[in-house]
């Protein structure tokens, strides 16, 4: 293992807000399990992002938001980092790191916990035999919603049609809210100072430079 992954690893473990359990403990139930608002300064809305990478869209959420807490998901401990070190940094009171398999969610969070969950940018799985590992397919969604509060939302970004249109069909399979949907915010969204236009990532950006449409959608769990 590269040395800088070993330092970074060993920062991650000095930080308070990154929270790192081995499988087994997840799967025991986290002690945070009902009680995350302890990691933060506030008790308020919940929100995560999941599959988080580097972290970035995480933090600038949660500049831009101050009046929720943001946790951002993701297995790869040395992607965190980097988000964690700008929280440690900036002193950010609402943002932390949690450090798992994303499957493992409903082991770390409790019913009703949860307000918002965003998707950004995740790998489309178009394969059909990853279909089980795209992150809007109906079994992640089931969990989702074990978690999430009835009046909860689902934000799902994207630089993938075919994530978007497969994630349609998917919510109109479930019977669940579909409650705003853009196949290129840059056409449909004119207001350039909507969070969706000035929060990206770099990824986000070097699409937008290949000309690609990037899509949203926002959706309910709970059937209207």
């Amino acid at each position: 293992m590269a040395r800088k992954k070993l330092e970074r690893f060993a920062e991650n473990a000095k930080f308070e807000h990154v929270v790192e359990p081995s499988r087994e403990e997840a799967l025991k139930g986290l002690d945070l399990k009902g009680n995350w608002k302890s990691k933060f300064k506030k008790d308020q809305p919940l929100v995560l992002e999941l599959g988080c990478g580097k972290g970035e869209y995480t933090v600038a959420l949660a500049k831009q938001f101050p009046n929720k807490n943001f946790i951002g998901v993701d297995v790869k401990g040395a992607r965190i980092w980097y988000g964690a070190q700008t929280v440690d940094e900036d002193k950010m009171p609402n943002a932390a790191f949690l450090r798992t398999q994303i499957e493992l969610l409903d082991f770390c969070f409790a019913e009703n916990e949860v307000s918002e969950i965003w998707i950004t940018f995740p790998d489309p799985q178009i394969k059909y035999k990853r279909l089980k590992h795209r992150l809007t397919e109906p079994a992640f969604l089931n969990r989702y919603k074990k978690i999430l509060k009835t009046d909860g939302l689902v934000h799902l970004k994207t630089d993938s049609e075919f994530l978007h249109g497969y994630t349609q069909g998917v919510l109109q399979m479930m019977d669940l809210p579909v409650l705003e949907a853009f196949h290129d915010i840059d056409k449909q969204i004119s207001n350039k100072d909507n969070f969706l236009h000035n929060i990206t990532t770099h990824y986000e950006q070097l699409f937008r430079a290949k000309g690609k449409a990037i899509t949203y959608l926002k959706f309910g769990l709970h059937a209207p």
